[in-house]
């Protein structure tokens, strides 16, 4: 959250800043006194540094390639989800999709009546990736637009715009931090339980493109490993992922057997199935 704020435009946030928390996040940042404390404190000095040291303005050329960027990356996000046929039945394969709709996880249903990917609400479509541990949205289309902005030798001012435009050094320290999160053997594992053989390369190539986001922000960053700047952070992702990961193999192997037999929603299956859904999103502290 401090960094996020400090990220805000120049005179954007002039002693008040408005946030919003995710329901499930409340009780994690706020649960507690001593918690809600250090969360508040962080959020207090975040606003007083944006206010009385604001950031300087972005440079033009800096706001050219953000722009070459996004351009680039919005074209390879949707060559992969919106141009490939397959693309919306592995994802409803692979993931928990079309057991959140009957699971009691919230208020509104997981889909909207009819249609494709467009049909998809953003919770449950950020909710699945996440449970498998891809977390495609939130790095799809950055490895090739890294990529691209690197073979037209604009590495040095990418590195310039990491180390003086806040912005864009917390978009990149957040990609970061997902692609740490994401672990293809574990996405592989789902497709290996669920997913129809004439699916199978669909999801070999998006974890391909795992592999390419995270070789190019290492690059980026000049690092040898993924969130090698802040150890603490990397051994808590790992902590986490002793209990994390037993939560997938089981949850695979639920799923699997919930599609077999066309469970009812109080069966004991099912209920085991919303027990490994709720304890994934809990450790990894994602959801949707």
């Amino acid at each position: 959250a401090h960094a996020a704020i400090l990220s805000q435009p120049p005179g954007s946030v002039a002693g008040r800043f408005r946030t919003t928390e995710q329901g499930e996040m409340i009780r994690f940042k706020f649960g507690l006194p001593d918690i809600a404390e250090q969360n508040l404190n962080l959020y207090l000095s975040a606003v007083l540094e944006a206010t009385l040291l604001p950031p300087p303005l972005p440079e033009p050329g800096w706001r050219v390639l953000m722009d070459e960027l996004a351009d680039d990356g919005v074209k390879a996000y949707r060559s992969v989800v919106r141009d490939n046929p397959q693309f919306v039945e592995y994802f409803r394969q692979s993931t928990p999709e079309q057991e959140l709709g009957r699971l009691p996880l919230g208020s509104r249903p997981a889909k909207r009546r009819a249609g494709g990917i467009e049909s998809l609400r953003a919770i449950p479509w950020i909710f699945g990736w996440t449970q498998t541990r891809l977390m495609l949205p939130a790095w799809l289309g950055w490895e090739t637009a890294l990529s691209q902005a690197l073979a037209r030798g604009e590495g040095e001012q990418l590195a310039q715009m990491r180390e003086q435009w806040p912005f864009f050094r917390t978009r990149i320290d957040m990609l970061e931090m997902v692609l740490a999160k994401a672990d293809a053997d574990i996405a592989r594992l789902y497709d290996e339980r669920l997913v129809a053989p004439e699916l199978l390369p669909l999801g070999a190539h998006l974890r391909d493109l795992l592999s390419q986001a995270c070789e190019v922000v290492l690059g980026l960053t000049g690092q040898s490993q993924l969130m090698a700047h802040s150890p603490d952070t990397l051994e808590f992702i790992r902590l986490r992922n002793t209990y994390l990961d037993p939560l997938h193999l089981l949850q695979a192997e639920l799923l699997a057997r919930s599609r077999r037999q066309q469970t009812d929603q109080d069966s004991p299956l099912e209920q085991a199935l919303l027990v490994t859904v709720a304890g994934i999103a809990a450790g990894l502290r994602n959801t949707g």
